[in-house]
């Protein structure tokens, strides 16, 4: 056995030879990456290529995509629109070529390009637009989950979505005389990975970000919601990743910046992706803006746009922990109205667990800042790929954040793994007066909402007097009217006066962009789910405090909206021509379900006696706030 002075000389030993080799495995990988020695990739045989196929095509089946989703996605990414066709010309106008011009424009042009290609060659000549994505890949991870991680990336890349990659490592201790060669050497890990699916990957080792905020960040006075990057980039310092995205392939970027003294140092990750993102986007609006400088980038028609689409943080963590869901992921996150309250509900308990939840937070509330309103971010486990590409079709979250928490929970579908989707938002407001409210603002929503015209007088004159509360997104983005429906003399308490949504509408360029999540889930907080801890959301209402109440409404039997409401109501009856739909208290069902434990809840309870005849009674008496449709035509002639 050794000495303790020996086992100490042997480990200061050791440590520098590590460190060599280390540094000497780098070297080499840096040297065959620039002369092209690393192993080449061998295309599997088609049998082995089949189950990937089969992945990807499963992927995009699951996603289910809308026709808003679809829509959507080929607005992005679909094929760019054709110049019109010149009129054909009348066959007297048709010009008659003689011999020598024909045999000069068979000297000019190849024998082998006709002169109207078919529509299949053109559609191969016209590809789908290029759109990128910022990647934050946070290892360590083992070689088997990043190939799953890489083949999720192969698979964006297909839909047209391009990564750009920043690699971070936990594990790695700052300040440590190898980290750097470490971080280079796990770099080069996410290349091979790549390749090996069939990518092609070049790692960009040098710095392209530089340390400290841009110089006009610390003069500006302009107020801000988000926290400015520690870090800044200019459009020469692009110079690399642009030449990998033109070649066609994935840059793969180490965490490093330059420093005053222009030493290439390690620096967090999330402050080079916010770099990257700013400046990315800066290049894209030089590059589309309709007069170019003479120092600006020169543009190609097969240029990648460079305007950030989607941040991606892919970790071992998952999503970010919501004390809504008993530390189970949040589905969605509407930042602008929800990003503090998060932060002061996180329970220190899931900080083991969830590390870097909370500045990955920050970083998305940062980037979304920078990136178009139609940008989203994910936090996602590197257990699913999969929903990398549901993200990218749908822009939705695997899950709607508005459907009862008992209906994903009890089903199962709601793992520690799945994904959190962050949205920059709209700031949502609770008002309860007529007097608070913008009326032409919510007119114009209410008709371009429901395209009919509203009987203005008779629905001003209802709302003043049975108006309960209004939630209102952004600048009437979207709203919800509630109304408190008197009912008959000696109703019992339970049952009257009925809580009645009376009207919920979201603009036409905000449906599907989260804005009806959002609303339902303060509708949530107002009404049925008021009195439950997670019902303390900061937006003006009632924080959580009072009594639940029973949520009533009605919508048309051939309604296309119906399906959803299906989904989050308690219960329906069809009454001709309608459906009425309610949502049950949830503190009421949650105690009485504690008060008798195993027994459960009776198909008819004694508070529930008589109100659905009450309902029925008072709700379809309810007069429509439209004028009719023969009016609305003759108003128009």
């Amino acid at each position: 056995m050794l000495a303790p002075s020996a086992r100490v000389g042997c480990r200061s030993a050791i440590a520098p030879a590590s460190a060599h080799a280390r540094s000497a495995q780098t070297f080499k990988a840096f040297y065959a990456t620039i002369r092209s020695l690393r192993q080449t990739y061998e295309p599997p045989e088609p049998d082995d290529v089949e189950p990937s196929e089969k992945d990807f095509i499963l992927s995009l089946l699951r996603a289910n995509p809308s026709l808003r989703d679809t829509k959507s996605y080929l607005a992005s990414f679909g094929p760019r629109p054709q110049p019109p066709k010149s009129p054909a010309l009348r066959p007297e106008e048709t010009p008659v070529s003689t011999e020598k011009e024909v045999a000069a424009d068979a000297e000019t042009k190849p024998p082998d390009i006709k002169l109207a290609p078919s529509p299949v060659v053109a559609s191969i000549l016209n590809p789908v637009h290029r759109r990128t994505a910022l990647i934050k890949l946070q290892a360590p991870f083992t070689d088997r989950q990043l190939e799953s991680i890489a083949r999720g990336m192969v698979y964006l890349e297909k839909l047209g979505l391009v990564s750009v990659i920043v690699v971070e490592n936990d594990q790695l201790p700052r300040g440590d005389s190898g980290e750097r060669a470490a971080m280079l050497e796990e770099t080069m890990r996410v290349v091979n990975a790549l390749e090996k699916q069939g990518a092609r990957a070049r790692p960009v080792l040098g710095a392209v970000v530089r340390l400290g905020p841009k110089p006009e960040d610390e003069t500006s006075t302009e107020p801000r919601d988000y926290t400015i990057p520690e870090a800044h980039t200019f459009p020469s310092d692009l110079v690399h990743i642009r030449s990998a995205l033109r070649a066609g392939e994935i840059p793969v970027l180490a965490p490093l910046a330059l420093d005053s003294f222009c030493r290439s140092v390690r620096v967090d990750a999330n402050d080079v992706i916010a770099a990257l993102v700013r400046g990315m986007a800066e290049v894209a609006a030089l590059d589309n803006s309709p007069a170019l400088g003479e120092d600006s980038p020169s543009l190609s028609p097969d240029e990648v746009d460079l305007t950030p689409l989607r941040l991606m943080i892919i970790t071992r963590e998952g999503g970010v922990p919501s004390y809504a869901r008993q530390g189970m992921p949040h589905l969605l996150v509407n930042l602008t109205s929800e990003y503090q309250y998060i932060r002061e509900t996180f329970d220190p308990r899931w900080k083991p667990a969830h590390p870097t939840a909370l500045s990955n937070l920050e970083l998305a509330r940062t980037c979304l800042a920078f990136m178009p309103p139609t940008s989203s971010a994910v936090m996602v486990s590197h257990r699913s790929p999969s929903h990398l590409i549901g993200n990218l079709i749908t822009n939705k979250p695997a899950f709607s954040s508005s459907l009862p928490h008992a209906l994903l929970q009890g089903n199962r579908k709601l793992t520690p793994h799945t994904p959190t989707l962050l949205r920059r938002g709209l700031p949502i407001r609770v008002v309860r007066t007529v007097q608070e409210l913008d009326k032409r603002k919510l007119r114009t929503l209410l008709e371009k909402s429901f395209r009919r015209e509203l009987e203005e007088d008779a629905f001003w004159q209802r709302m003043e007097r049975d108006l309960d509360f209004v939630i209102i997104a952004g600048d009437y983005a979207g709203a919800a009217i509630v109304t408190r429906e008197p009912c008959p003399p000696g109703t019992p308490s339970a049952i009257g006066p009925i809580t009645y949504l009376d009207k919920f509408a979201v603009l036409p360029k905000h449906q599907g962009d989260g804005t009806v999540d959002f609303l339902w889930v303060a509708l949530h907080d107002e009404t049925y789910g008021l009195g439950l801890p997670f019902s303390a959301n900061p937006n003006g209402g009632k924080e959580g405090k009072g009594e639940g109440r029973d949520l009533v409404w009605r919508s048309r039997a051939d309604n296309p909206v119906n399906k959803w409401y299906f989904e989050r109501s308690t219960g329906h009856v069809r009454q001709g021509d309608w459906v009425l739909f309610w949502c049950d208290a949830e503190v009421r069902l949650k105690t009485e379900e504690g008060r008798r434990a195993n027994a459960g809840l009776s198909y008819l309870e004694d508070w529930e006696r008589g109100r659905l005849a009450t309902w029925t009674d008072v709700v379809m008496k309810i007069p429509s706030s439209w004028k009719p449709k023969t009016k609305q035509i003759a108003n128009a002639a």
